[in-house]
């Protein structure tokens, strides 16, 4: 069991509080697992609030903030069997460990979420929409910023600026 932080580098013009919004905010990850070294082919998300199956007693879906792991080890944001060796891993996303980034943190690697990680470790980030930031003159909040092309822009009607988040990377690093 390991935590590992995913640290997000970026330039911003203009705006500043640059973060995901809600518990549904989906981080989109390729994983490895830890086991055999197989890493997903395709991008899986996970977030803090899981939808759980119907139950055959309700008629609508329950919603839980995690999964129960098997033999009462806890919960976690996203529970897979390995398709290679069957290994069953984990992994939790750390909500008290979702920051935002900011001006002063422009063109330098920050952490912005930690996950803890049971036998499957982030490998590759694909920032989508989601993200959420504000003026850094007027506080105009641009909400559902997409950040799937790595640059986004807009326009500060109250400033009279033009806004932007370029060069959009990340990296993951063990805590």
């Amino acid at each position: 069991m390991g935590k590992i932080a995913l640290q997000l580098k970026a330039t911003l013009e203009n705006v500043t509080n640059l973060r995901p919004v809600g518990e549904d905010f989906r981080w989109y990850l390729k994983m490895k697992c830890g086991n055999c070294g197989e890493i997903s082919e395709k991008w899986q998300y996970i977030r803090l609030m899981v939808t759980a199956p119907p139950t055959t007693i309700s008629t609508h879906k329950n919603t839980q903030d995690s999964v129960a792991l098997k033999g009462g080890r806890g919960s976690a944001s996203m529970v897979q069997k390995c398709k290679l060796c069957s290994r069953e891993n984990s992994i939790e996303i750390l909500s008290s460990t979702i920051k935002s980034y900011n001006a002063e943190d422009n063109e330098k690697f920050k952490t912005i979420v930690e996950f803890e990680c049971r036998g499957l470790e982030p490998v590759d980030f694909q920032p989508q929409a989601g993200f959420a930031a504000e003026g850094v003159e007027s506080g105009t909040v641009f909400s559902d910023i997409n950040l799937q092309e790595k640059d986004w822009t807009d326009y500060d009607e109250k400033a009279q600026e033009s806004v932007g988040i370029y060069e959009v990377t990340h990296q993951f690093v063990k805590c």
